[in-house]
């Protein structure tokens, strides 16, 4: 039986992908570790939790002797390094928490993939590290890195540590560079489920400035099929770019989920725009589409169509989340001062 360590594996794309191995590949054993912060939830694994070929550990990828004891007690033969602190918002506010766990985590990481001789190691990035697009055009894999944001520098760090990794001692890697994931079990601070939220309650939505910044959404169940193919089927050493290729503004998307709710557009509150705020992100899919036979299966409307049902489904999950501190530092975020 392959043996897989997911690192961030109760976060949101974590715990998607989690889901989805269990589900879909009965021949392979998860070692998820998970340090539990605000944005990771047991409650995101569901029944999962107990699931045969689920081992759940809560820990530190910082904790190098950990991360060894779970390589050598497991026969681990993969790295799958999700976890990350992953929220702009936050990286402005305490960007060396980024830097802790992007870069000094994925560091610990490669260390033991390397001198544990793993088959794999997998980085989960983002099309952030490429900076922000004008109106025309998209990211590809040789697009130079250009973050803007504490997040995405400690993001495009990791990478290049990565990378370092690969070319002077030989680690199998690949790289993944995804564009913004919406789906179940999203914290309520990412635009789409914090929108669905307040509409839920008839609270203000907040859209940064003049709300047309552009994004390409990607669902989440599509991200995680696509890493399971880079995984079993890539060559190590390529890079890939993951998106979904639907391009919307938010105030576009904001208005939607508006619709969808039967909710008024006038709970929409436009706030001081964040500082760097990129305009536009759009990523070029076509290395893993052509080489790795990958595809997107939901359209932007099913897909959001689907989240916004999930949300109202799981009312509970969402009560538990939206904590006491959580709503401290959204009225940090979200205030016209």
């Amino acid at each position: 039986m392959r043996t897989i360590l997911v690192t961030g594996g109760a976060g949101f794309i974590g715990s998607n992908f989690v889901r989805m191995v269990l589900e879909e590949h009965p021949d392979v054993r998860v070692v998820n570790l998970d340090k539990l912060t605000y944005a990771g939830n047991l409650e995101n694994l569901g029944e999962y939790k107990d699931h045969p070929n689920h081992v759940f550990v809560k820990g530190d990828i910082c904790d190098a002797a950990l991360v060894e004891e779970l390589v050598g007690k497991y026969g681990i033969d993969a790295i799958i390094n999700f976890a990350a602190e992953s929220h702009v918002d936050r990286s402005l506010e305490e960007p060396g928490i980024f830097l802790e766990t992007n870069v000094k985590g994925t560091l610990a990481l490669l260390k033991i993939a390397l001198e544990k001789k793993l088959e794999r190691f997998i980085q989960i990035s983002t099309d952030e590290v490429y900076g922000s697009l004008g109106p025309e055009g998209k990211f590809t894999e040789s697009s130079p890195l250009r973050p803007n944001s504490p997040y995405s520098a400690s993001k495009a760090a990791a990478d290049m540590l990565v990378q370092s990794f690969g070319h002077s001692w030989g680690l199998r890697y690949n790289i993944t560079r995804c564009s913004n994931n919406y789906g179940p079990y999203q914290f309520p601070e990412k635009m789409i489920p914090l929108m669905i939220h307040n509409a839920l309650e008839d609270k203000p939505l907040p859209v940064y400035g003049d709300g047309l910044h552009v994004r390409d959404w990607l669902y989440v169940y599509d991200h995680c099929t696509a890493v399971w193919k880079v995984l079993t089927e890539a060559k190590p050493g390529t890079v890939y770019n993951i998106g979904g290729n639907y391009e919307k503004k938010n105030i576009d998307v904001v208005r939607l989920i508006l619709r969808t709710l039967g909710k008024p557009e006038s709970l929409i509150t436009f706030v001081k725009d964040r500082p760097g705020h990129d305009r536009r992100y759009a990523i070029d899919s076509s290395r893993i589409m052509s080489e790795l036979k990958w595809r997107p299966s939901v359209s932007f409307e099913e897909g959001l169509s689907r989240t916004i049902r999930w949300y109202l489904d799981h009312s509970e999950w969402l009560r538990h989340v939206v904590s006491g501190q959580y709503q401290e530092y959204y009225k940090r975020m979200y205030s016209n001062r």
